[in-house]
């Protein structure tokens, strides 16, 4: 995902999420010359963040309830997992991490 510009960044995280029944609203939350984040409300009033900073290839999904992260996925020191159960922790993953992955492991988990 490195290699894509940010406008192909915000069409992944809009298609992933255009038709799914527990998005609410989808917004581009903060822009820069190099990096974006938008942010994904869902109907049950939490919110995820997806950013992007196109010159270091860094890439952070994160899902937040009350104004913490409850689940996470980056790519800081290589792919890696937040899991629900200890965010804190990093379980490694063998392979890139896209956001229809993570928003994927998001709606099993939503109610």
């Amino acid at each position: 995902m490195a290699d894509i510009s940010l406008e192909e960044f915000e069409q992944r995280i809009i298609a992933a999420c255009g038709a799914s029944p527990i998005v609410e609203s989808i917004s581009v939350y903060d822009t820069r010359s190099n990096a974006i984040r938008l942010r994904v409300t869902l109907k049950n009033q939490t919110f995820l963040d997806a950013f992007y900073n196109e010159w270091r290839g860094r890439v952070a999904f994160a899902w937040i309830a009350n104004n913490e992260r409850i689940f996470g996925a980056d790519n800081a020191g290589g792919w890696h997992w937040h899991p629900v159960d200890d965010v804190a922790r990093h379980v490694s993953s063998d392979h890139e991490i896209t956001f229809e992955e993570f928003f994927r492991e998001v709606g099993k988990r939503v109610e």
